[in-house]
């Protein structure tokens, strides 16, 4: 399983390791975890061709709460025949329910929730075959470190982070917070920035790139060598909450590059 895991990395991920197939299989994850605890235990199938070679694996689960189907995981090499082979037989299973494929980051990825459509093209077209519709829902986006064109932020605070793991960073204004940092524990040499934010009364003041340029300081002493974030730039028009074009210039300004955009998938009953 691991060989076919590996065969759909792309930059920015960690290599998997038995432990984390062993969460996966399990149905855990560090991340989202509180939407793992939500499923019942997942079934894992696999996929052998006529030599009996593992060619395909697919995880999926029922969530109790609202009887919809998850598949949470599968990779079979980009290979059309077995993609689809897997996709009809987990629908076959479920039966008629609505289910969702790719909504949650599982344990054998950093963090990421969706599937790389650029990377994985193949299990793309064979959802939306299937009929389900995508939804692009994050910009993932990588860089090396260390990031020495940043400016750094002049007074902040640093604690740690239990959701999820890792550590906070804190720039205030007396006792007011104007800024704040999230990153995580790095693995295998890459660290993940959770998320920035600057207060709508700080903004436009350089201070967003400068908590970027202290995190990114934070995550390279921590033993970090590249540093992978995701945009949750699908916000609807016109929606000032959720725009994400002053954080995406930010991140193109500091020399992240886009990896690949990452959607979910969902099908109705």
């Amino acid at each position: 399983m691991l060989l076919l895991v590996e065969a759909d990395r792309i930059a920015g991920q960690p290599r998997a390791t038995p432990e984390m197939l062993a969460e996966a299989l399990a149905g855990r994850s560090p991340v989202d975890s509180g939407w793992w605890g939500e499923l019942d235990a997942p079934r894992t199938d696999v996929a052998v061709d006529s030599a009996g070679n593992l060619v395909g694996v697919i995880s999926y689960a029922t969530r109790p709460s609202d009887a919809a189907g998850m598949v949470l995981w599968l990779h079979a090499q980009e290979n059309i025949d077995v993609v689809a082979a897997m996709i009809r037989h987990v629908l076959d299973t479920l039966g008629p329910r609505t289910v969702y494929a790719f909504e949650m980051a599982s344990a054998l990825t950093l963090g990421m929730e969706g599937l790389p459509v650029g990377h994985r093209p193949v299990t793309a077209r064979v959802l939306v075959e299937a009929g389900f519709t995508g939804r692009d829902l994050w910009r993932y986006m990588r860089a090396s470190t260390p990031l020495t064109e940043l400016p750094r932020a002049g007074n902040y605070t640093v604690s740690p982070c239990d959701e999820p793991l890792g550590k906070r960073l804190e720039v205030r204004d007396g006792e007011e917070l104007v800024a704040e940092a999230i990153i995580g524990r790095p693995q295998a040499g890459i660290g993940v920035l959770w998320w920035i934010t600057v207060a709508p009364a700080a903004r436009r003041r350089g201070l967003g790139l400068a908590v970027l340029g202290s995190s990114a300081d934070l995550l390279t002493g921590l033993g970090a060598e590249q540093v992978i974030l995701y945009v949750d730039d699908d916000a609807p028009p016109g929606d000032p909450d959720r725009d994400r074009t002053a954080a995406n210039r930010m991140y193109d300004q500091a020399g992240f590059v886009q990896v690949d955009r990452l959607h979910s998938y969902s099908r109705p009953a």
